[in-house]
């Protein structure tokens, strides 16, 4: 093994004592109607406590088997399953017998079904998207990420930022969560993985949050990140341990593209700033993981009633037909760009090139 650094360590503890663990556990049960199940929920806590204090990440293990690094070296059942959906994903992508598959992203997190009570512009134009993409041999795919804000049991966790100390130990899939002794739990991107994996097109509907990607959005890119470079092998570095993967990048990490050659299109809506750098940033973010820009009418910023009410919003939508027909050949732009790379006519004049530095 090559020398590497150690990881460096010095931030303040951030362990529970028990009570405070009970009090917070127990705060999700708050309702007057739990009082008649007090005797179990005290029970329920007493478990979770253990599981907390002795540090049950993933209670539920099997052992890694023929194609790992390790084969004797226990994984996550739910890293495990997470793989084998991402892998099926991947198989129906390169199958040619498979037709082409569309992704379009809401990155709202606005809908009628939570506080705002109103549904989203963003997800009007995915559906101004999907009517245009929804051609015959062609799937179309979307993925709502209001549902973040509205549905039971919608999370996705932010990321630990594990590829900042080394790229071996950004685990493609994440195995970051779940994880049962923290009660992170719940964790929506192994279903949002295979989704992206079977994409030959992912289309981003976007609007501005504070000069910023949308919260929803946000989670979701950092989350991506063991889509690019991160390691498909956890036994290689014996689950998290930080020194082992250290000492791989150090011997030379091949940072593998996972989500490389897919086409995009990214579409950003704003009320008076920031559409144009949102933009930039997220076609830049989906370019640098390799993926390849639809075309120029496939990147498109605007603003939708310009410093008008927002209660008003939805009718300036109405009355704005050219953003309309803009998101529609945003969409064309899209759905050509899949065909053509279906056939092989894509052409990329940089494909192939090996990069002098990674990331």
């Amino acid at each position: 093994m090559t020398d590497a650094p150690e990881p460096r360590k010095g931030m303040p503890p951030v362990e529970l004592d028990e009570a405070e663990f009970r009090k917070r556990f127990l705060s999700t049960f708050t309702d007057p109607a739990f009082e008649t199940a007090k005797a179990e929920l005290d029970k329920v806590a007493g478990i979770a406590w253990d599981g907390y204090s002795n540090s049950r990440k993933s209670p539920r293990t099997e052992k890694a088997g023929p194609g790992y690094a390790d084969p004797d070296y226990d994984l996550a059942v739910d890293w495990i399953n997470a793989k084998a959906l991402i892998d099926t994903a991947q198989a129906e992508h390169d199958n040619r017998d498979e037709p082409p598959c569309i992704l379009i992203v809401n990155c709202s997190s606005r809908s009628e079904h939570t506080c705002p009570g109103e549904m989203s512009k963003s997800w009007r134009l995915l559906e101004l998207a999907k009517e245009i993409c929804g051609v015959e041999g062609t799937m179309v795919r979307t993925l709502d990420l209001s549902r973040l804000a509205s549905e039971y049991g919608r999370n996705i966790h932010p990321c630990k930022a594990c590829f900042s100390t080394a790229p071996a130990l950004c685990h493609w899939p994440c195995s970051c969560y779940p994880n049962y002794a923290l009660g992170q739990t719940q964790d929506w991107m192994n279903d949002i993985y295979p989704l992206w994996m079977r994409a030959h097109g992912i289309m981003i509907i976007t609007p501005v949050n504070w000069y910023s990607p949308t919260s929803p959005l946000k989670l979701m890119m950092d989350r991506l990140v063991c889509a690019d470079g991160g390691n498909p092998d956890p036994t290689l570095t014996h689950g998290k341990d930080a020194k082992k993967a250290k000492e791989l990048e150090m011997e030379g990490w091949p940072y593998p593209r996972h989500l490389a050659g897919r086409v995009f299109s990214v579409v950003v809506h704003g009320d008076v700033e920031g559409a144009e750098n949102v933009r930039r940033s997220l076609a830049d973010w989906l370019r640098f993981m390799e993926l390849k820009p639809a075309g120029p009418s496939a990147e498109l910023d605007r603003y939708i009633g310009y410093w008008q009410p927002y209660a008003t919003n939805h009718e300036e939508l109405d009355k704005d037909q050219c953003i309309q027909e803009e998101v529609r050949n945003a969409a064309r732009t899209m759905l050509r760009a899949v065909q053509e790379q279906r056939a092989g006519r894509l052409i990329d004049g940089g494909e192939g090139l090996d990069r002098p530095r990674q990331k």
